[in-house]
Parts: structure tokens; sequence; C-alpha cells
């Protein structure tokens, strides 16, 4: 893979195989039919139990669908997406040759587990399954060739592919409107911590990725806390719909493994102590903001984030970015979404686990940064 440089300014950008985007009210009513792979497809719904159970939302598309096309719904993906039930899901859906498409409810777990099925029908079957997304927070796991799930151990793994990306997205606020409003917005907190580590994401290129990255950042600084105040504004909803996608879309295929240091602590304090990834994303983007502010480079990238936030850069890197992380805590208090780990009872016992999962390391400068990013948070 092609590092991207700043100094001089080269790189490479590689698209996916996304082929439609729709966005707006009754997206999904208006155009779902249209985009099944053929008239004789048979699609498999997978969704949580909340958005089956709380709401008319599956049973729309199970309706839309009708007979014809509806092969079956799993209901029973949780947080984190469990190996067991994803186990449970992938047999009901390799189990029906019929089935070519997987419709993917909710937000990261089921996505992420439709791609983990259509990875195991490749390893099984030889063949990828068509797949159409209907994200209802900005978690923006559509937008990622990387199905996360967590296996028996309790640990987040991952399988990778470029045929993971669904072909389909529709963002349709009439599903989004749906979603609890701390999750939504916690999760939007999650697009943000996209953004500012695809920054400084050694293979990002800097068009489309960075400038995607930087109007992201612009959009959910300001339309998180319009939609806090008015949570049934669809306006509002469809442009962090976008501003989501934006903010992780843009890596297209250069992105390899993990994002960066927030998001491997995320993943070191999310599946472990059952925090929701929105979640850890406000527990440690801040302070990794302040920590990277140590590094030139990645001073230089994050300081570029001011002015798209109404502020006016410095000229001086390190300062800036410490600027950046001020104005992210400014916003997690404006959002109420402010939290410590003792709010999921975790403790000081657990920071050398914690440290030694982020960084892959027992000992070392980062490490002792981590531990004591980690102490701060608790």
């Amino acid at each position: 893979m092609t590092e991207s440089s700043n100094h001089p300014l080269s790189g490479l950008w590689q698209p996916t195989q996304l082929q439609a985007l729709y966005y707006g009210p009754s997206s999904v009513k208006k155009h779902l039919l249209s985009h099944l792979p053929s008239d004789s497809s048979k699609a498999f719904i997978i969704t949580g139990s909340s958005l089956a159970n709380k709401t008319s939302l599956v049973g729309l598309v199970e309706s839309l669908l009708g007979p014809k096309h509806h092969a079956g719904t799993f209901t029973n993906i949780t947080q984190h997406a469990a190996i067991a039930q994803l186990d449970e899901a992938t047999d009901s859906v390799l189990g029906d040759p019929s089935i070519d498409t997987l419709i993917s409810i909710g937000g990261g777990s089921p996505i992420d587990s439709a791609k983990a099925i259509s990875y195991r029908s490749h390893e099984k079957k030889g063949g990828f399954l068509f797949h159409i997304t209907i994200p209802t927070t900005l978690s923006a796991a559509e937008c990622t060739l990387i199905a996360g799930y967590t296996n028996e151990k309790g640990i987040k793994v991952s399988v990778a592919h470029p045929r993971l990306i669904p072909q389909v997205i529709m963002y349709d606020s009439t599903f989004a409107k749906e979603t609890p409003q701390k999750l939504w917005l916690s999760t939007g907190i999650r697009s943000l911590d996209h953004a500012v580590e695809l920054l400084y994401y050694p293979t990002a290129s800097e068009a489309p990725t960075k400038q995607s990255c930087l109007t992201a950042l612009s959009q959910l600084f300001e339309y998180l806390p319009k939609c806090k105040e008015e949570p049934d504004n669809e306006d509002y909803i469809t442009r962090l719909q976008l501003a989501s996608f934006m903010s992780l879309f843009g890596a297209g295929l250069n992105l390899k493994g993990g994002l960066g240091l927030s998001h491997a602590l995320g993943y070191a304090l999310g599946s472990p102590y059952g925090i929701p990834h929105g979640m850890t994303s406000c527990l440690t983007l801040p302070s990794v903001v302040r920590l990277k502010a140590d590094n030139a480079e990645d001073a230089e990238q994050i300081a570029r984030i001011l002015p798209f936030i109404g502020q006016q850069r410095s000229g001086k890197d390190k300062e800036d970015a410490i600027r950046v992380g001020g104005a992210i805590d400014e916003l997690l208090n404006t959002l109420g979404l402010d939290t410590t780990l003792k709010d999921y009872n975790v403790n000081e016992d657990q920071i050398p686990k914690i440290s030694k999962m982020a960084t892959n390391s027992e000992q070392g400068e980062l490490y002792d940064k981590v531990a004591s990013l980690v102490k701060g948070k608790l």
C-alpha cells in the first residue's frame, strides 16, 4: 500500500465497490426493491432485537420485500456482534441456497455482522453476498471493508476484504428518527473519531479522504448540537448521516486495519467492558488528540481542523492541536456525553490490561502515555 506524503504532497486513492447511496426521508420505501440484484432475488434481514421489537421498521422492510423477495429475518444481533449470535445468523443464511442478498438494519453491529456473514459465504461457497444497508446510527460501519465481531473470549476481532463494503447504502431519516438520542449523538462522536484519526492515517490520501474528513468535522460540530435540540428535524438527521459517510468512506480501499490510537483504545474498552463504541470515542478522543499533539506530523494534520470548527489557527501546530482536543471536550459537554470509566465500573486495576491491549506492549513510552491517559479517565 502506498503511503501518503504531505511534503511533497503525494499519494494514492482507491475507490470501493459502492454502487449507490440514497439519502433523505422514505429512501428505503422508494428505492429498496429497485436495487435487489435480480427480479428473483431473495433477501435475508440482519438486525437487532430493539429495532425488531420496539419499532415498525423491520416489519416495513419485510412488507416491502413481500413473500417474493423475503427469505427470513435474524433479530438477535447484540452489541459488539457476539460470535454466538453471528454463528446462528450465518447458519440461517448459508442454509438457504436461494439467498443472494443481505439487508442490514441498525448500527455497527448488524452491519458488521452482515459483512462477516458475506465473508463466511465466500469462504464456504466461493461467493460474496450482495449487501444493502440501512444504517440507523452514525457509526459509519457501512463505509469500511472490515467486519468486526466479538470472539468467545470477549475480544474484538475482525475479517477484511474489499468485497465486504456494501453495494448500496440507504440513509433514511425515517429510520434514524427511531434511534435513542444518546446512541445517536455518541455515534456521531464515533464519526468524529474516524475523521480525526484519518487525518494522520499513513495511507490516507489528501483527496478525497482528508478533504472529506475536514468537511465531516465541520458538519458534525455544527449539526450534532442542533440535532440534540431538535431531534426530529429530518434535515439535521440527514446532514449528520452524510457527515458520518464523509468521515470514513473517503478512505476507500486505503484503509488497512485499525485507524489509530483512539480506535485501539476503543476496542480495548468496548467489548471487554461492555461500553458502546460511541461512548468509547467520547472517553478517548480528546485525550488522544492532546497526546498526538506531541508528534509534529500528527499535530500538523490535527491543526488543520480549527478553521473548519470556527476557530483560527495560530501557526503553532502543537498548540493548535491541543486546542482541537479542548474543542472536542466542549462539544461533549454541550451534548451531555462527558463520562468517565468509573461510570462503566472500570477501575484502576484494569489500567495495565487496557494499556497492553491498546498498544500491543507491556512497557515503553507509548504504553506509559496510554496508561496515564486511561488513569485520567477514571
